[in-house]
């Protein structure tokens, strides 16, 4: 008997995939032309797809899966001084076609945020690559809510280095 995965924190389960992000939380959402052509395509998909973004952020991922897919969960983890923080997530869609490849996951108990985040780059038919990041979040935790400024900081920086990270995975 399989046991039930633990439920995820927040409603809106796949809002990341498109259309309007859910309201009452903070919204992120950009697009990064990476550059174009196949080559760019295949290399950060294969990045996205063996945890790199993660990890090439300056975050560490532990999960048993060898590469994203839907209901995949992991831990990610930050490095603050002293303190380590970490996030439990779970996969919540995923595309893996010619030319888009990506996924969302959302907070589980233990989060200090509750809401979902997604990758996706696309290989468009103007020969561009892009990378689009989709997030929406609100303070789950005590601590969270206690530091929403830095918080904030915190999420801004890490989106930062998500962007640097793709930017990385297409150069090679």
């Amino acid at each position: 008997m399989k046991p039930h995965p633990e439920p995820l924190t927040y409603p809106e389960v796949g809002a990341t995939a498109g259309g309007a992000l859910p309201t009452g939380y903070r919204h992120v959402r950009l697009t990064e032309r990476l550059g174009a052509g196949p080559e760019v395509y295949h290399r950060v998909a294969a990045g996205l797809a063996a945890w790199r973004i993660h990890r090439d952020a300056g975050l560490t991922v532990r999960t048993e899966a060898a590469r994203p897919a839907l209901g995949v969960q992991f831990v990610t983890g930050i490095r603050l001084g002293p303190l380590r923080l970490t996030a439990p997530c779970r996969i919540v869609w995923s595309v893996d076609e010619p030319d888009r490849y990506g996924y969302g996951f959302g907070t589980l108990a233990g989060h200090p945020e509750r809401g979902e985040e997604s990758f996706l780059v696309e290989w468009t038919g103007t020969d561009d690559v892009v990378f689009r990041l989709a997030a929406f979040s609100r303070p789950a935790t005590w601590y969270a809510r206690l530091g929403a400024a830095p918080a904030r900081w915190l999420q801004d920086r890490v989106t930062d280095r998500y962007v640097a990270a793709a930017r990385g995975l297409a150069a090679g």
